[in-house]
């Protein structure tokens, strides 16, 4: 249970660059339906990331690039209209800013436009930066992502952990330090070893949030579906399931 489950004022960034300041861990979990975010809302959860996992989650896809843009506006405003408190953030999909700088704009304000969602996330670093810089300018709040990066896993040969040597690490906490620069309000870490997320959180002003990242950072990130323990066949180490689900609900199926 989160401690701020009694807190019932909007998340924003101001109060989330705040906490990091006060030292005070941030939560964020998934959600991609509005019964999922209403009860992680009522729960405490500070942020609530509407992933591209969706793909994976709710369509049964073996990756994240099949899903559309059009199909992460729907799940966005599903789950903006079951918050009152969490801060909510779009993933843009693959595809929606890869092509230009124009066309990844005019995605992000469809995004914040048609859900009403509190920021978009994008995956990458250096290539990226004046994209981002190009968001902030317009009002729009980004959150960063590095290291392991699903909308590349072709380009990685796989979801293996990233950052891990010398000069690897080294150019993630530069692109780290980049995407601050750039504008990013946070930037979640993603299977990068716990030592080299740890530098790049005491290097950052803005909250680093991580999953897989070890826990020297300023918050956690896990799918909501794999942390209730709705899905048996994802069992990577970091992993740590509060919950059964799955289970419960097949016994609840089969005893109605």
């Amino acid at each position: 249970m989160s401690q701020h489950q009694a807190e019932t004022k909007k998340v924003t960034t101001l109060r989330l660059a705040a906490m990091k300041a006060q030292g005070e861990p941030i939560s964020m979990l998934t959600a991609y339906d509005y019964t999922m975010a209403r009860l992680l809302d009522a729960a405490g959860i500070d942020i609530l990331l509407v992933g591209d996992s969706a793909a994976n989650v709710m369509a049964g896809h073996t990756t994240t690039l099949p899903i559309t843009l059009d199909q992460m506006i729907y799940h966005g405003a599903c789950v903006v209209r079951g918050v009152q408190r969490a801060f909510v953030v779009v993933d843009m999909p693959f595809g929606s800013y890869q092509i230009s700088p124009e066309t990844a704009l005019a995605s992000a304000i469809r995004i914040m436009k048609e859900t009403g969602a509190d920021a978009v996330k994008l995956e990458g670093g250096t290539h990226l930066f004046s994209t981002i810089s190009q968001f902030t300018a317009a009002g729009i709040p980004v959150v960063g992502h590095l290291g392991l990066t699903p909308q590349s896993v072709h380009q990685l040969g796989g979801y293996g952990l990233q950052g891990k040597e010398g000069a690897a690490a080294d150019k993630l906490f530069e692109e780290a330090l980049g995407l601050e620069r750039a504008g990013c309000c946070a930037v979640v870490l993603e299977k990068v070893p716990a030592s080299v997320a740890a530098r790049v959180a005491q290097a950052l002003q803005i909250p680093v949030i991580g999953i897989g990242a070890g826990s020297g950072v300023d918050g956690q990130v896990l799918v909501s579906q794999d942390m209730l323990g709705m899905e048996d066949r994802f069992t990577p180490k970091f992993l740590r399931r509060f919950a059964s689900l799955g289970e419960e609900i097949k016994q609840a199926a089969e005893a109605y």
